[in-house]
């Protein structure tokens, strides 16, 4: 997502749910006004004997992230920056230590041949930098440079006074439960990760 105006384009994937839906659903969006519940009635026009309950939920976490990554992207932009990119460089600052283009692959939920790519631009740009292995020359060690660090502390406020912003439209109690039931959701779904691969 790049647009700037925080609505995506009519049939981008922000609109879409898993498989091409935007979802929506349990109780058919009752009485709620949202894209997702407009979406959930005309799907319940088209199949009225099928349970849309699913989409509810998914469509709305999917249009959710799709919206909120756009605004979070702005100053990713700015800095010249893909979201990806940024994930890796966070990957390293968080972790505090040097890693290896597998464990950032397993950080960023990522390809290796993608992390190679985005390192090079990275490490080209001066924000990464490699050292080799004194044991085993094929394995590459990789951590911030002064700039990498700096870019990345600049760039987190920003982000978390959007998101601080966004939630603001739910009381605490509020961000709070949903914060537990999204958590729930994904530990059982990283739990079955390979039960639920086709």
């Amino acid at each position: 997502m790049t647009a700037t105006s925080g609505r995506p384009a009519a049939g981008s994937d922000a609109d879409r749910g898993a498989g091409g839906r935007v979802g929506g659903g349990a109780g058919g969006g009752g009485g709620r006004n949202d894209t997702v519940a407009a979406v959930v009635r005309q799907w319940r026009s088209v199949h009225p004997a099928l349970d849309t309950g699913p989409m509810e939920v998914i469509g709305r976490i999917n249009r959710c992230a799709a919206l909120l990554q756009q605004a979070e992207d702005a100053p990713l932009r700015r800095a010249g920056l893909s979201r990806p990119e940024f994930d890796l460089l966070g990957a390293l600052r968080r972790t505090g230590h040097e890693l290896t283009p597998s464990e950032l692959a397993k950080e960023t939920f990522s390809s290796g041949a993608a992390v190679t790519k985005r390192l090079k631009q990275l490490t080209e740009r001066g924000l990464v930098e490699r050292r080799g292995d004194a044991r085993d020359r094929r394995v590459a060690h990789l951590r911030l440079t002064d700039a990498g660090r700096d870019l990345v502390d600049g760039i987190l406020p920003e982000q978390l006074a959007y998101e601080t912003a966004v939630l603001s439209v739910l009381a605490p109690e509020g961000q709070g439960e949903l914060a537990g039931l999204l958590a729930e959701l994904l530990g059982r779904l990283e739990g079955r990760t390979g039960a639920l691969r086709v």
